[in-house]
């Protein structure tokens, strides 16, 4: 079994965001809700999840907009802070992402004894931010350095808000990935958080990548869940566990417990 299997147990894992609301100094910031308003938001979300029975959660800077590719150290620091404050209360696997920054993401998840990454580690994109060219080697022996080779590394191969300058096909980009960088996980997204991505990508990559767990990043809904699952090794999934399945708003109990309900089911539990 590789890294991920031995985490989540050879099932196919669901991994439920917890979106964190706006760090200081973004534009976003609620000044008046403070940083105890972003750990009262997260807990009530982490609550909401873990009741639900989904199999991990993942904390991540989503309402930072607009995005950085270097991020400034406040939101990196004041993210451990809230896990800090929160990790007493996390029963499941937890993992980290911020957005987009490999090398913060990798020495977050150190300062919080997070299980795993998602990141964009690979590539050569157009994007939102700017030119985007991660550093896959770098953030690997960062990895190494500060002593935790046992960390989970996903690597999203289709970043979001973004169009790869790369014109190999997706496959040959993910199977590119899985063979110089060695993820322990791919992940393939839509145009944009929220959004699917398009099954035959799914099925393009899976088929190239059969001894790899694939992902589905984005955009996984009750409706679709089901389907994706006989593709994909599992799913991270943020707005569909939202009240009125919107990125922005808090996670709605009722739909996380829904969602878990139909994969249970198409997983056989």
């Amino acid at each position: 079994m590789n890294k991920f299997d031995t985490l989540f147990g050879g099932k196919k894992p669901i991994i439920a965001m917890v979106h964190l609301n706006a760090m200081p100094g973004t534009p976003l910031y609620d000044a008046e809700a403070g940083i105890a308003g972003i750990v009262e938001a997260a807990r009530r979300d982490l609550i909401a999840l873990q009741a639900a029975d989904v199999d991990a959660v993942m904390f991540g800077n989503e309402n930072d907009r607009p995005y950085e590719l270097q991020v400034d150290t406040a939101s990196t620091a004041t993210m451990a802070y809230v896990i800090g404050q929160l990790r007493s209360e996390i029963a499941k696997p937890f993992g980290v992402n911020v957005l987009w920054d490999p090398m913060s993401t990798v020495a977050l998840a150190v300062a919080t004894g997070a299980s795993f990454v998602r990141e964009i580690f690979t590539g050569t994109y157009a994007s939102d931010m700017g030119p985007w060219t991660p550093n896959a080697g770098q953030a690997m022996r960062y990895r190494d350095r500060l002593g935790r080779t046992d960390l989970v590394m996903l690597n999203n191969v289709s970043a979001e808000f973004a169009d790869s300058l790369d014109r190999r096909s997706l496959a040959d980009r993910a199977r590119s990935a899985v063979f110089s960088s060695i993820p322990d996980a791919v992940l393939v997204s839509g145009a944009i958080t929220g959004e699917a991505a398009e099954m035959s990508a799914l099925v393009s990559v899976k088929k190239v990548l059969p001894n790899t767990p694939v992902l589905a990043n984005t955009g996984v809904r009750h409706a679709t869940v089901a389907d994706v699952l006989k593709i994909a090794d599992g799913c991270i999934v943020g707005s569909s566990l939202k009240i009125d399945g919107d990125t922005w708003k808090a996670v709605d109990p009722e739909r996380a417990k829904e969602f878990m309900r139909i994969v249970k089911a198409a997983r056989g539990q």
